[in-house]
């Protein structure tokens, strides 16, 4: 059976969803906006953090489809991702970047800055913006604290390599926006 939210199927193959999120808006108790970019994960290429395995770390990454995955990043960030492909697979979406939509004033207190071209312009930023914590991991996006919202019109998406990993850097599965000035790093041309 399918988890369909927001018109995305999560069951799919996490380049899919990924690039299906584009343009989706994402509201974490109602903070939140445009999803611009992204980046797919699977458990069969090695910069997964699901290729080794299940862990008490990545647990949730390997489902159900549809829930959220939140891990630090180098002991700094926390890091935002949505769980893709069947019970037990291993695969997910990190958001790199969205465009401030909503709650604008909130992200500014919790990122001590104005400019809103880089309240969440890159995974670390938007979760700091969006008040995600540990907390928020494994919990399903059909539910409190998030909203989905189908995207309301048609978008050219961008396809690049993923950015600062070492491994399967050859996989196009980085997606962004094409002409967003909220992405984290510009596509190359």
């Amino acid at each position: 059976m399918s988890k369909i939210i927001a018109g995305i199927d999560f069951e799919a193959p996490s380049e899919v969803v990924a690039r299906q999120l584009i343009g989706v808006t994402v509201l974490v108790n109602g903070v939140g906006g445009r999803i611009v970019e992204t980046e797919a994960y699977d458990r069969e290429e090695p910069a997964s953090h699901c290729y080794i395995g299940e862990t008490p770390r990545n647990f949730s990454m390997f489902g159900p489809p549809g829930r959220s995955y939140v891990y630090r990043s180098h002991g700094l960030h926390w890091c935002l991702n949505f769980v893709c492909r069947e019970n037990g697979h291993g695969a997910g979406v990190l958001l790199r970047a969205i465009e401030p939509l909503a709650g604008l004033d909130q992200m500014r207190a919790r990122r001590g800055l104005e400019d809103e071209r880089l309240l969440c312009s890159g995974p670390g930023r938007l979760a700091q913006a969006l008040g995600i914590t540990r907390a928020d991991n494994n919990l399903p996006l059909d539910g409190a604290p998030f909203t989905l919202l189908a995207g309301d019109q048609a978008v050219d998406v961008l396809t690049g390599p993923r950015i600062g990993i070492s491994k399967a850097v050859e996989l196009p599965w980085r997606f962004g926006l094409a002409g967003s000035r909220f992405l984290s790093k510009p596509f190359r041309q």
